[in-house]
């Protein structure tokens, strides 16, 4: 089975692009680690205890108001705008704070993609798709075949579709949640690092409208398709042995091109 990771940045059009994959002709599952990173973090959840222990303290407003309803005194959900604002900034206190969350998410979120890819490994899937936004930082990068990053060109054009999606967030809440993730040219550098011509790095430049990106989707799926064939998923199926040499062989293959990129990085930093 073909793991596709996709990744880009906030307000890039990522979403865009997994819903493109999962719906016909392709209807690939998606395993979406936004969507699991809030069901590890739901009340009576390990996550959740952990958040709130540290966070709680200095943050009044972590938790959301109890509702009229709400008669039996449990756990109220998190406040994700308030949380958000404790983590997402460039101060080393936000930095500090949201390396602590991190390292409570995705843990859990990372045990969760495991036990779907088995999942979907069984029931006979030629690919998956793994929508993960962190997806080089958190160096899942590495089980994947193929790397999809939804880019843009210009930032201004990430804050301007992120005022439109949240107009609840305030300016410097938009270039907060923007500056504090990785360029995403750079992720989209990195993708075309591993290999543009198999299809192991695909970019996809999201500066134009919705119907050009889902057009550029459909053929990125037409290249993976050709570099990785249902046959090959079925012979990776039926045959254990070869499946199991085949993902070794992924795995050493992806950690050599990660470390010949750290070292291309360094080699530019000291010049």
């Amino acid at each position: 089975m073909l793991v596709v990771g996709l990744t880009g940045s906030i307000a890039t059009g990522k979403s865009t692009v997994s819903a493109c994959l999962s719906a016909p002709p392709h209807c690939l599952p998606v395993i979406d680690a936004d969507l699991l990173a809030r069901q590890v973090v739901e009340p009576g959840t390990p996550g959740y205890r952990a958040i709130v222990n540290y966070f709680g303290p200095t943050t009044p407003d972590l938790l959301l108001p109890p509702s009229p309803n709400d008669r039996d005194g449990g756990d109220r959900p998190l406040n994700r705008p308030a949380l958000g604002r404790r983590v997402f900034g460039n101060s080393e206190d936000r930095k500090r704070d949201r390396m602590i969350l991190n390292g409570i998410v995705h843990p859990a979120v990372r045990w969760e993609i495991y036990k779907a890819l088995l999942h979907y490994y069984i029931r006979g899937y030629w690919a998956v798709v793994l929508d993960v936004p962190l997806l080089f930082e958190s160096g899942m990068d590495v089980i994947c075949g193929t790397v999809i990053v939804v880019a843009v060109k210009d930032p201004t054009v990430q804050m301007r579709r992120l005022r439109m999606r949240d107009p609840h967030l305030s300016s410097e809440d938009v270039e907060n949640r923007v500056r504090s993730q990785a360029d995403v040219r750079a992720k989209a550098r990195q993708a075309e690092f591993r290999g543009t011509r198999n299809a192991r790095g695909i970019v996809l430049w999201n500066d134009g409208d919705k119907s050009q990106l889902e057009r550029e989707a459909h053929r990125a799926v037409g290249c993976i398709r050709d570099s990785s064939p249902r046959w090959w998923a079925w012979l990776l199926l039926l045959f254990p042995p070869i499946g199991v040499a085949f993902a070794v062989w992924n795995l050493v293959v992806n950690i050599w091109t990660w470390r010949s990129w750290e070292r291309q990085i360094k080699g530019k930093h000291v010049e």
